[in-house]
């Protein structure tokens, strides 16, 4: 399992060493970045973005929470960028899709619990990532929606009857009981914030989940 610790947890203030405590083990730095129009909270923008990118070895998974993601995508387009991911909730996501992998990075589409797999099954072959949120994005420290792991075993099926190529990533009210979960369900990734920054021993905690 891979493990992407969300930055949007961290204390702020100490950025590069909250960054560097969860380098070990890790694959991934989650960014999540919201509009406070697509969901209610505001995170950051760009400017932040790039110095979380300067400041740690790890990929960024780029999470746009906005309503308008074409105006977002090469803003995030940094050296250290592997996927941006943008809602299928949001306006003009199949050309964000598009924009996303002319740029040249890993084009991911997420699913909010209350939208169904089959409505991006015509997307699934052009994406690198698909991110099911186990929880209402826009806040940390939910409780998993368990449903949420019926959309994991069919997203699993298809890549496999397929040959698709994308990882299946869960982001939300994951700890080391819902990740085994999301694992046996075909999920490849998972996204932690409070399990991970909530605690001392940060490798300790990813390393449980993978």
């Amino acid at each position: 399992m891979k493990v992407a610790p969300s930055i949007l947890t961290a204390n702020f203030v100490r950025l590069e060493d909250e960054l560097k405590s969860v380098e070990k083990g890790s694959d991934y730095i989650h960014v999540d970045i919201m509009d406070g129009h697509f969901v209610p909270n505001i995170s950051f923008g760009p400017a932040i973005a790039a110095q979380i990118g300067e400041l740690t070895k790890l990929p960024m998974d780029i999470h746009l929470m906005v309503e308008y993601p074409l105006n977002w995508i090469d803003k995030v387009n940094f050296p250290t960028t592997e996927f941006i991911t943008v809602h299928a909730e949001c306006h003009r996501f199949a050309e964000s899709i598009r924009r996303i992998l002319y740029i040249g990075k890993k084009a991911g589409l997420c699913i909010k619990p209350s939208t169904d797999v089959e409505f991006i099954k015509p997307y699934l072959a052009q994406l690198d990532l698909v991110l099911v949120m186990g929880v209402e994005p826009g806040y940390g420290g939910q409780m998993f929606i368990q449903s949420q792991l019926k959309k994991i075993e069919e997203l699993a099926r298809l890549k496999e009857e397929f040959g698709y190529r994308y990882e299946i990533e869960v982001d939300g009210g994951i700890n080391v009981s819902t990740a085994k979960q999301c694992k046996d369900a075909g999920a490849t990734m998972v996204v932690a914030g409070t399990y991970i920054f909530n605690y001392e021993d940060r490798e300790e905690r990813i390393l449980a989940l993978k």
